[in-house]
């Protein structure tokens, strides 16, 4: 009996590395600029009718590219922060610029407060 959990476990944890494989395979396969359609479209074939020995011959094969192709598409994205004004050099500058929006009456006085408060670095909740 317990040989028989071992060995359905030792199988499933084969099968499941084998599907990885297969998939880091596929996935490695569309991820590459330089392979053409064809060459794609023959490798998924040998896949499907010799997928052991397929697999073994791309990693083999293809290894370091494999690699090579996995770190370029782990890239850091910056965000766009686009939408987010510029910060200011001090305080000063933030306070002038929200005085000068109060003196061209765009903003109200407690808009203007809000602003201050917040340029200087104080908040306040619900007052």
């Amino acid at each position: 009996m317990i040989w028989e959990a071992f060995w359905f476990l030792l199988m499933f944890i084969y099968v499941a590395a084998y599907i990885y494989v297969i998939v880091l395979v596929i996935t490695d396969l569309f991820r590459d600029p330089h392979l053409n359609g064809w060459a794609k479209a023959a490798w998924i074939l040998f896949l499907v009718f010799v997928p052991f020995l397929t697999a073994l011959v791309y990693i083999i094969a293809r290894g370091r590219g494999i690699a090579e192709r996995s770190g370029a598409g782990r890239g850091v994205v910056p965000e766009a922060d686009d939408y987010r004004p510029a910060a200011s050099a001090s305080p000063t500058d933030d306070i002038a610029k929200a005085k000068a929006l109060l003196d061209a009456g765009t903003i109200t006085q407690g808009e203007f407060d809000a602003l201050k408060s917040k340029a200087l670095g104080h908040q306040f909740f619900g007052a």
